[in-house]
């Protein structure tokens, strides 16, 4: 029933920034941790960053913590994944995902929708 649309991706160069969203449907959005995933050519899906239902509480994987902000609105059904100093490591399909529970979690088991991704490609 819940549907999950991310947008935002697209060329970027190093250094450069890119701001992605997810819009999502379904009546529980406040009630359930968001999160950002990636997965890079030839590697599994990583965690990136995940936020609780109230927005309260952030987790972000070591490789883009200080970089990546997840941010969240509610009234909006939004998710966003802010990304500075973009670099040729964050190179990915960026998929958004709802939780199962509302608390935060990096273990991609703990959430059961997915959108279909967004395509980020950093290059000189």
């Amino acid at each position: 029933q819940v549907q999950l649309v991310e947008s935002g991706g697209g060329l970027e160069q190093p250094g450069g920034s890119l701001r992605l969203s997810c819009v999502a449907s379904g009546r529980t959005f406040s009630s359930r941790a968001m999160g950002w995933f990636r997965q890079a050519p030839g590697k599994e899906r990583e965690f990136v960053a995940t936020i609780s239902g109230s927005g309260g509480t952030k987790q972000y994987a070591d490789s883009v913590k200080g970089r990546f902000t997840i941010s969240r609105d509610n009234a909006k059904n939004m998710v966003y994944l802010q990304m500075n100093s973009l670099n040729s490591e964050d190179t990915a399909v960026y998929y958004c995902a709802r939780g199962v529970y509302s608390g935060i979690s990096y273990v991609s088991g703990l959430y059961d929708a997915w959108g279909q991704g967004t395509q980020v490609t950093v290059s000189s």
